[in-house]
Formats: C-alpha cells, structure tokens, sequence
C-alpha cells in the first residue's frame, strides 16, 4: 500500500533553557493527536500517513510540520490551523500562505 501524502509533525522535546524553544512545550504531542483523529474521521488514513518527527530545527517557529511529496513546512498552533490545513492543502491541494514557513 502507498500513502498518497506523508506529514511529518516535530515532537521533539528540548530542554527549558533552549534559546530557540522546542515544539513539545507548544502542544506539538496533542496536535499531532488531534490531526491524526481528524484524518482518521476524513477517512483519510489510508491515502496519509502521519509521522510523529524528531527535531525538524525550526523549533521557534514550533509546532511545525512538513508534508510531503509536495515539502511544504507549515507552522501551526491550534485546530483552526489543523481544519485549515486539512481543508485548504489535504483537501484541494491549496497552500495555506499565512501558516506556510
């Protein structure tokens, strides 16, 4: 079986000092969950496959994903991120501009 798309979402977890932050400490592990329950609900989950990542370094900007064959990286802090997301690029292969980094 082929995925269709593949979305790498970053889980990694850096210590508190870290200049740059880290996804981790910005829900990055329960809004992996949630686009994951909502590709699932999609029926959706047998044409993407949602991988949790390590660090993708870009963790001031985080939490962040990047979904391939096309290799856009969005930056994403909410549902409403997440619904976008889904409808506008996984839906209608329409780039989200304003979350796109």
């Amino acid at each position: 079986m082929f995925f269709e798309k593949h979305i790498f979402c970053c889980i990694n977890k850096r210590p508190d000092s870290n200049p740059k932050g880290c996804c981790s400490l910005k829900n990055s592990e329960k809004l992996h969950t949630e686009l994951k329950l909502k590709i699932k609900d999609l029926k959706l989950n047998k044409k993407i496959r949602i991988n949790k990542s390590g660090c993708l370094d870009r963790c001031e900007l985080g939490p962040v994903m990047v979904i391939y064959p096309e290799g856009v990286w969005y930056s994403f802090k909410n549902s409403e991120d997440i619904d976008e997301i889904l409808n506008s690029h996984l839906l209608k292969n329409k780039i989200v501009e304003r979350l796109k980094i």
